[in-house]
Order: C-alpha cells, then structure tokens, then sequence
C-alpha cells in the first residue's frame, strides 16, 4: 500500500510540477502585455504566491474532515480553472482578471506542497525524511520540462485566437486535470485516513480545527523549530532567487546565460531532495536544519559578493537550491514528527499558510531592498534571516 500511494503521489507531482513550471514560465511577460506596462508584471507570480498562501488552509482543511485525495483533486481543479481564467483575461486583455486566474493557478502549487505530507502519512517514522524527500524529487521533472514545452505550447493555441504567451496555461489546464483524475482513480485507499485508522487516538475529531493546530504549534518546540526552518527556508531562496536574473543581466549576463543559472538553482532544489532525506532519516531533523544553514548562508555570501562573476553566482544559487531543499525536507519530517495525528493536517495546512505568506513578503521586499541599496545587501538580510533559525536549532540540539 505504501509503495502504490508513493507511486502515485510520484506521477502527480510530476503532473503538478508540469503544470505550474508551464504556466509560469512567461507569466510576467503575459502580465506585461496584457497590462501595457513592465511596472506590474511581476504582480502575476506574487498573485500566484499569494494564492497558495490563501488556499493553504481551506485545502488541508478539507483534508483534515476528508482525507487527502479529495483536498489535492479540489487543488488541481482549481488550478485549472485559474489557468482558464488568465486566458479569459488574456483574450480579453484585462489585468485585474488576470490576477485573479493567477491566485487560482496557485491551487496547483498548493497541491504540490501537500503532496509531501501526503508521502509521510504512511511512512515509518525513521523513513518520513526519505518518503518526503522522494515525493519531493519528483518535481524536478516537470520543473525542467514545464519552461522548456511553453514555447511549443504558445504555438498550438496561434490559430484559436488566444495570444501566444496564453498558451502555456491552456496546457497547464489539461494537465491539471489529468493530474486530479489521476488521484481521485487511483489514490486509494487515503493515505490520512488510514494512518488514522492505524493510530490509537487516529479517530478523534478533537484537534483538526486551525485553533487546535495553533495550539499543538504552541505546545510543541519541536514544530515551533519545523515552521521557523520552513518559513526562513523558503523566504531566503524566494528573495535571492528572484532578484538574481536582474542582477546577472546588470553584470552583462545574456538570456542564455541566465536560463542554465536559473537551471542548475532548480536541480539544487529537487535533484538531491533524496540525499536530504537520507540524511534527515539516518543523522537527524536538526542536524539537517543545521545544514540549511549553511549551505544557505554559505550561498548568500557567494553570491552577493560575485560582482561580475557569473560562476560564483551560479555556484551560489546551486547552494541556495541544495540548502532549501534541507532545509524543507528536514523541517517538513520534523513537523510530522512533533505534533498527535488528529492535529497533523491542520498543522501542516497551517505551515504552509505560513511559509508562502513570509516568501511573498520576503518577495516584494527584495525588489525594494536592491533597488534601495543593492543585490549584495539582499543577500546579507536573506543570511540574518536564518539567524533567529540557527539560534532556535542549537537550542533545541543542546536540550
């Protein structure tokens, strides 16, 4: 059973990670065309940001009263309705109904993040770093492939009279779909609801309301130390890794150039997930986290202070996706581990609400703090982020 859910899992994640790297591949240029101006382009993928921020909670808690299956299906058709509604507003070139398909399309990247938990449900405990880590993995496939199919896909749709840049979100629309068929067929039985059945307090409906998951958070240090790294883990990356093409095209940096450092901080994100989760199984949760320090802070001090080198900005934003990557597989076993069954959905639901709101605030402020003082500062505040976490680690590890 174990084995045919993971599979499962595996392909949608591949699906899902299709369908958002599709569609946001040219988001901002499809923004900027339909908005008439570079100003508000970026707004498309905050919106996105900001969609899975809001969607978090009302999905897990779905899956909190009905188990997995029909929260991720309800993600996915969400998102595919979003992504019909940013070709509604490209047809018609309206940009505020844009935003709003985009906040929608965010549905499918909160399915991919629950997807993770999905994997831990059944899974031994001494094994959840790795049945994260592998679910986790999967999307490096669709992440690869999404931006590569855009342009492919951006033909297909020339002669129905939707612009080009739209595209990619008709296409991301039908693999969302495929992807909700493919749970709702074959995700059986629900991960949740078995692990609940298996669990001695597993049938209480006490502590799956959000106020139960706060107070689980708040009896926990363990899950307070599981949300911090999850929120500074993402919301470094998210900084850094946005502002990073903008600075590389400053120092001379071609499209190309950018596309192959853009590419090698995504394999450092999804390609090495399972050696994070081997590592968090086999040496610990907090001996992990301690290592997204570092390779965070070891990646903010390469790149910000790589001037005109290309190389050591690429070499830094490998390290930045490495150290995410810990960083999220770790805090994410973690989580599961330090809070009761009844209380997990809820809890989960709850960080990620609380990673995608800090990496979207941690978003607009990285465009305010490189055009204030620089891409070198940008970095310096992505790495004091982390301090508060390294603090909270080494705490937890001395008791």
């Amino acid at each position: 059973m174990r084995r045919r859910i993971t599979a499962v899992l595996v392909v949608s994640q591949i699906l899902g990670g299709l369908g958002v790297a599709t569609g946001i591949a040219l988001a901002t240029v499809l923004a900027q065309q339909v908005s008439g101006t570079e100003a508000l382009s970026g707004l498309a993928p905050t919106a996105t940001v900001a969609g899975t921020a809001l969607l978090s909670m009302p999905l897990a808690a779905l899956m909190t009263s009905r188990g997995r299956r029909p929260g991720l299906v309800l993600a996915y058709v969400i998102g595919a309705l979003g992504a019909g509604v940013v070709v509604l507003a490209a047809i018609m070139e309206n940009f505020p109904l844009l935003l709003a398909g985009m906040a929608a399309f965010g549905a499918g990247s909160s399915a991919n993040l629950q997807a993770r938990f999905a994997a831990a449900d059944l899974a031994l405990p001494e094994r959840r770093g790795q049945a994260i880590s592998n679910v986790v993995w999967a999307t490096t496939i669709g992440a690869v492939l999404g931006p590569n199919i855009a342009a492919p896909a951006g033909r297909t749709v020339s002669g129905l009279g939707i612009p080009a840049e739209a595209g990619p979100f008709v296409w991301a629309a039908g693999v969302f779909l495929i992807a909700a068929v493919l749970v709702q067929t074959l995700l059986r039985p629900d991960p949740l609801l078995t692990a609940r059945s298996l669990a001695p307090d597993g049938h209480s409906p006490e502590g799956r309301s959000l106020r139960s998951a706060i107070q689980a958070v708040r009896d926990s240090p363990m899950a307070r130390l599981a949300m911090v790294t999850l929120a500074a883990s993402h919301t470094a990356m998210v900084a850094i890794m946005s502002m990073t093409p903008l600075a590389l095209s400053h120092h001379g940096a071609g499209i190309q150039l950018i596309g192959l450092v853009i590419s090698g901080h995504i394999a450092g994100m999804y390609a090495f997930s399972p050696v994070m989760g081997r590592l968090a199984d086999r040496i610990g949760r907090l001996s992990v986290i301690g290592l997204a320090v570092g390779l965070l802070s070891a990646a903010a001090l390469l790149a910000g202070t790589a001037g005109p080198s290309h190389t050591r900005v690429a070499i830094g934003l490998f390290l930045l996706g490495l150290g995410w990557s810990a960083g999220v597989v770790a805090g994410s076993a973690l989580l599961t581990d330090s809070v009761p069954q009844p209380t997990r959905a809820a809890v989960q639901g709850l960080s990620d609400l609380a990673m995608n709101t800090a990496a979207g605030i941690g978003g607009v402020l990285a465009g305010v703090i490189v055009a204030k003082a620089g891409y070198g500062w940008l970095n310096l505040a992505g790495a004091l982020l982390l301090l508060p976490l390294a603090a909270l680690a080494i705490r937890r590890a001395v008791r």
